[in-house]
């Protein structure tokens, strides 16, 4: 299977502040997972010799208006992005989720995990075009199967409040946490054009999953 591609314009195209929607949109990506199934580091994961949570930041850059990591600070600074620590350390993505939106100051966040290899530009922006003149509090696209991808959307600055709510309640569902926002669901037809093959959404949780994404071959423990 091939590596999803991603091409040198992607890596290295500019911030276009505004151009994209009519507000400028915050970018966080969440790295501070255990990694426990995958038995290493799927932020510092190399994928052709870039670790996996850079790779992902290359890709989100020229879709919004900055990119920050949410995760261990002392572990992630060395990477380049600015790096915030989780709200709640070890509370799983909720943590790092509430972290992105009291950190954020725009009104609208894509907040991505960093275990996803296949997302490219084209894909964070076709999510980040919906939120302009959408009235809801989260653009939420569903994979193939149905299923929601909650670590890949952008939130409106108004489900802060659920987030903390959930949080502070210990619930560490997120659509559990999510339940009462307004959202605008995307289904694959909506990004198709973007995501023509489906494995957009496809992510790392076992060593096996390398392979199945095209990727056993070219990736690498960073050290």
């Amino acid at each position: 299977m091939a590596i999803c591609s991603h091409s040198s314009r992607e890596r290295t195209e500019p911030s276009r502040r505004g151009t994209i929607a009519s507000l400028p949109v915050g970018g966080y990506i969440l790295v501070g997972g255990k990694s426990s199934r995958l038995g290493q580091d799927k932020a510092l994961l190399e994928i052709e010799g870039q670790p996996l949570a850079v790779r992902i930041a290359a890709c989100m850059r020229p879709a919004v208006d900055s990119v920050t990591l949410v995760g261990p600070t002392a572990k992630y600074g060395r990477l380049g992005p600015r790096v915030i620590p989780d709200a709640v350390a070890d509370f799983g993505p909720l943590g790092g989720l509430l972290a992105a939106l009291e950190d954020s100051t725009h009104e609208w966040n894509l907040i991505a995990a960093c275990d996803m290899p296949c997302v490219t530009t084209e894909l964070f922006r076709s999510l980040v075009d919906r939120t302009e003149d959408c009235s809801e509090d989260l653009v939420l696209p569903y994979d193939g199967e149905g299923r929601p991808e909650p670590l890949c959307a952008v939130y409106r600055s108004t489900a802060r409040t659920a987030v903390r709510r959930a949080v502070a309640s210990r619930v560490h569902k997120v659509m559990r946490a999510l339940d009462g926002l307004k959202v605008l669901r995307l289904m694959p037809a909506d990004y198709a054009a973007v995501d023509p093959d489906g494995r957009a959404f496809t992510n790392l949780n076992h060593p096996g999953d390398l392979e199945q994404a095209g990727l056993g071959g070219n990736s690498q423990r960073t050290r």
